[in-house]
């Protein structure tokens, strides 16, 4: 296990793009790196600790600190999981034989449902332009973690987002009015056909006389 202070142990690793990436170059091109080491890509804890470290990226290119994340997923796993979160601003390591993450002390025995193994341990390390450990964070706790990982390297941590308001409901449209019943035939106009009708039948019996 490495201790604030130290070297951080070197490492030539590929990442989802199929390139190999080695912790000297990423020192030369900027002011240090943070290495965060996750269990496994895809699944709910890593998925949120990567979208935070993705939400952050532009204020840690803002200190000159890359940001990199390890796990033992293949290259092509790492791909999938980039482009499923959109993970783009993030180089996303393969440590398959996890020989990286034991060097850090990120790697041991892990308890779960009273069941043991060894598997990664959620870690973060950032790293100095001097390849020295600057900082290191163990038993990782996601929520937050992405924060106080930024703020040690100088950056200011994200607002928290602001909830949309709900949407206003729409008003149920107006009854519909019933059209107006029609017009029963006027009275004048009944009385005027009853003596038009008389009219005729008089008429009928002068002939016939």
């Amino acid at each position: 296990m490495i201790d604030v202070g130290s070297a951080a142990p070197k490492f030539a690793l590929t990442d989802q793009r199929g390139n190999s990436v080695r912790l000297s170059d990423l020192l030369a091109r900027g002011a240090g790196a943070v290495l965060f080491f996750y269990p496994k890509a895809m699944t709910p804890g890593c998925t949120q600790e990567s979208c935070d470290f993705e939400a952050r990226a532009a204020a840690f290119a803002g200190e000159g600190v890359a940001v990199v994340g390890i796990s033992p997923d293949a290259p092509e796993r790492q791909a999938r999981f980039a482009e499923k979160e959109g993970l783009g601003s993030l180089l996303l390591l393969s440590d398959p034989d996890h020989r990286v993450a034991a060097a850090y002390g990120a790697w041991g025995k892990k308890t779960l449902y009273g069941r043991e193994f060894e598997g990664v341990l959620r870690s973060t390390f950032l790293v100095g332009k001097d390849g020295k450990v600057l900082r290191a964070w163990r038993g990782v706790k996601v929520n937050g973690h992405a924060d106080a990982v930024l703020a040690a390297a100088g950056g200011e941590a994200a607002p928290p987002a602001k909830k949309k308001a709900p949407a206003a409901k729409k008003k149920a449209p107006a009854a519909k009015k019933k059209a107006p019943a029609a017009k029963k035939p006027a009275k004048k106009k009944a009385e005027a056909a009853k003596k038009s009708a008389k009219k005729k039948a008089k008429a009928g019996a002068g002939v016939r006389r």
